[in-house]
């Protein structure tokens, strides 16, 4: 579902980056913040040796809950900083640097703007893509969110959650909107190379009008700068991405791991490790070698 794209009603319109004078968006935001700090309070906790368990056994945080904040998916109190840091035997400078970054954390990104259509486990996502220097997708199911007009979101939701109300499916769609302004207008604009496969332009979401206004939709977005639409074709065959859609996000920051996000019914798996990074980049190569460019359709 977090394919989905935006509403009319949203009142959601596509400008080139930097048009019109605008002003360079800082790259930062509260996920970049919280996967720091996550990263930074792991490493203060193994240099001084001290185990998950122990930190669960000062009853400081539970097991899972550590895990959460090392990986940046919880937001931190300056409470909770001042216990570990006191636990782990961090200097006062380290402390203090660990506080500020904890503030930032609080920041209202998109997830928590809309945190009534946004899911715990996807949060983490929007806040990195806002920031993520290059994006490259595969789908083989539907036009990835970011990319979808709001006739075919409005058909997505209702195919999908039929039990919802126009009302209910508003404030989703509403979200996909900010969240395409947000990517599609940053300065300077993220390198985006989107593959889906052929299905995807052929299944009548919506309908044909429906189907038809999206395709033409991808064409404009396709002439963006760095933006590159491919599809793979029926002809294609066999390809190495039948286990489902996924993106690799990299970030310009050397300190910020690139990550590869798959995502499931009820959640998502964020990948980080060099093994798998590897493995996906070879995959989103062969889809990119075996796929045509959008025009050709």
């Amino acid at each position: 579902m977090h394919s989905l794209g935006r509403a009319v009603s949203c009142g959601f319109t596509l400008k080139h980056c930097c048009h019109g004078g605008r002003s360079q968006m800082p790259f930062s935001g509260p996920a970049v913040a919280r996967r720091q700090l996550g990263r930074r309070l792991q490493a203060l906790r193994e240099s001084a040796g001290i185990t998950t368990q122990q930190v669960d056994d000062a009853q400081l945080a539970s097991k899972p809950k550590l895990w959460r904040i090392e990986t940046g998916k919880q937001r931190v109190t300056v409470p909770d900083i001042l216990a570990l840091c006191d636990l782990y035997g961090a200097s006062p400078a380290e402390t203090s640097a660990l506080k500020a970054l904890a503030a930032q954390t609080s920041e209202r990104g998109l997830g928590q703007q809309y945190r009534d259509a946004v899911p715990e486990w996807f949060k983490l996502y929007v806040g990195l893509e806002a920031v993520a220097a290059t994006i490259t997708t595969f789908d083989d199911s539907v036009v990835p969110g970011e990319l979808q007009t709001a006739d075919y979101t409005r058909a997505l939701w209702r195919g999908a959650r039929p039990d919802l109300t126009d009302e209910q499916i508003v404030p989703h769609v509403c979200f996909r909107a900010e969240r395409q302004r947000v990517l599609l207008e940053r300065c300077p604009a993220p390198r985006l190379t989107v593959v889906v496969g052929e299905n995807v332009l052929r299944r009548a979401v919506g309908g044909p009008e429906v189907l038809r206004a999206q395709i033409e939709h991808l064409r404009k977005l396709a002439d963006r700068p760095g933006t590159e639409i491919r599809y793979l074709p029926f002809s294609a065959g066999a390809h190495p991405a039948v286990t489902g859609p996924f993106r690799i996000l990299q970030f310009d920051d050397v300190t910020e791991p690139d990550m590869v996000y798959a995502e499931l019914a009820v959640g998502a798996y964020y990948l980080e490790k060099p093994a798998e990074l590897q493995a996906y980049r070879q995959i989103s190569e062969l889809l990119i070698s075996r796929s045509v460019p959008l025009a050709e359709f």
